[in-house]
């Protein structure tokens, strides 16, 4: 039922945001040329590796030895406005649709950022990585690689369809008024963890 709701819901943004997408794909185009789109692999659904694909919001800017300068320092106006209201990543519905990813889930990660998480990075792969999660609606960059893990797991402990529809309206006040730390969730996350730990 959920897969059938992810693609329901994928094509139906696809065919609206349509002339969004054309309209931010030509932007971005001219801003920073050619490719538009920026492709990443990523561990999704039991680890399994896949192509994550987002718009393009940093220049390939180098130093004189020829090594990326620093994100900061390479993400241009247009870039910093996509990456605040989430329009950055719309399309990763082609990744919804093509089954690595869900609308709603823990964001997927590096490979190697889940080889370190261990155990809990295992745990935190046993569902499909989603275009917005719980530890994003959280605080997202405001919280450590640390607290946003604790909040995904206590997500996967605690998950409801009731629960991914409120993550989605919460997204869109994210999109909206910007990211906040919600101390008192994070506290029920940890607190979660301890007791699972004995």
């Amino acid at each position: 039922m959920s897969r059938l709701v992810d693609i329901a819901l994928a094509l139906s943004a696809a065919i609206c945001l349509s002339p969004l997408v054309l309209l931010i794909a030509v932007a971005v185009r001219l801003d920073l040329g050619s490719p538009v789109l920026f492709r990443q692999r990523r561990a999704g659904l039991g680890g399994i590796e896949f192509d994550i694909v987002k718009f393009r919001t940093m220049r390939d800017t180098r130093d004189s030895a020829g090594r990326l300068l620093p994100d900061a320092e390479r993400v241009v106006p247009l870039g910093r406005l996509l990456r605040r209201t989430r329009l950055d990543e719309l399309p990763e519905l082609l990744n919804i649709l093509r089954g690595d990813m869900s609308f709603v889930g823990p964001r997927p990660l590096l490979p190697e950022t889940i080889r370190v998480f261990g155990e809990k990075g295992v745990l935190r792969g046993r569902v499909r990585p989603g275009l917005t999660g719980w530890s994003q609606v959280n605080g997202n960059t405001l919280l450590t690689q640390e607290e946003k893990l604790e909040l995904d797991l206590w997500y996967l402990a605690n998950r409801t369809l009731f629960m991914d529809a409120a993550v989605m309206l919460r997204t869109l006040a994210v999109m909206t008024f910007g990211e906040q730390r919600n101390s008192d969730n994070l506290e029920k996350a940890f607190a979660s963890s301890r007791h699972r730990r004995g």
